[in-house]
């Protein structure tokens, strides 16, 4: 049942439309692992993971989940994973009893106990249409009903997004509970970095349909920096060392992605760690180079 390595495994995926094309994308998510999925708004998020749900259907490439195949497996596949969107697929008459009763015949393994844990966690109403909930009790209800059937795989798309800070945490924390067994996982596409800084062990960047970067986290933090130098200091600095550089009237802030080799070859310049946020917008800004 469990004998796969990765929860996701993405290979040359590729989906063409009019002036937009989801590029030749291959990165894996680990069993037992949260994955933050980053890029901009445009930058193919949803569209990867409407393929790798099988909603649209990739030109090239192959999508596995939990050692599965997602077209040829897709029924097996939606009894064992959960995916969780930034608006409530939900109609605004239903009520969370209603949820219970239409869950409850979906899937084989929903657990009405479970769901009723966590509308009292939650602070759910039981009877009041889903209409009339705020956006943060609409989200917590969707988390509630992906984590009522025993699903091994939860994908999110933007699941924070809108939501206020403490809500944010309350959710995360949630998150960080679901995979402390190790047969789960979570996939999160997110653009709020700092959500993925608390929780993720892996990050994957996407942007204009390409992948920028896929790594561990900590090793991506920790490998990148960024130099703060003059103009001339600047100069010295090699272009094949440079992901991009931010120009001030004073001098520039230079992207590097070897932090250590970087910090030898120019050891009388500041360097400054950086966040995932600030990697992103460098490494979006790489075909420029120089930038303002």
């Amino acid at each position: 049942m469990n004998d796969y390595e990765n929860a996701i495994e993405i290979s040359g995926l590729t989906k063409r439309y009019d002036g937009f094309t989801l590029d030749n994308l291959s990165f894996n998510t680990a069993k037992g692992s949260i994955m933050g999925f980053i890029g901009q708004n445009g930058a193919g998020k949803t569209t990867t993971i409407k393929a790798i749900l099988n909603i649209i259907k990739a030109d090239e490439g192959s999508v596995k989940l939990l050692g599965m195949d997602s077209v040829t497996d897709e029924i097996s596949i939606k009894e064992r994973i959960a995916a969780v969107f930034d608006e409530i697929p939900f109609h605004d008459e239903f009520t969370a009893k209603n949820l219970d009763v239409i869950f409850g015949d979906i899937y084989k393994s929903w657990d009405k106990n479970t769901f009723e844990k966590y509308l009292d966690r939650f602070a759910l109403p039981r009877k009041k249409k889903i209409g009339k909930l705020s956006k943060g009790m609409k989200m917590k209800l969707q988390i509630a009903c992906a984590l009522s059937h025993g699903a091994e795989l939860l994908i999110m798309d933007e699941a924070t997004t809108g939501l206020d800070p403490v809500v944010r945490n309350e959710i995360l924390d949630i998150f960080l509970e679901y995979i402390q067994d190790e047969n789960h996982s979570i996939f999160m596409s997110s653009h709020i970095t700092s959500d993925l800084e608390k929780v993720a062990d892996s990050v994957t960047f996407i942007d204009k349909g390409k992948l920028l970067l896929t790594g561990y986290k900590d090793d991506i933090l920790e490998n990148h920096g960024v130099i703060k130098c003059g103009k001339d200091d600047y100069k010295e600095i090699a272009a094949e060392d440079i992901i991009s550089a931010r120009l001030t009237d004073f001098g520039a802030e230079v992207m590097v992605s070897d932090k250590a080799a970087c910090k030898r070859k120019y050891s009388g310049l500041v360097m400054d760690n950086t966040t995932l946020e600030e990697i992103m917008v460098f490494y979006v800004n790489s075909t420029k180079k120089e930038w303002r």
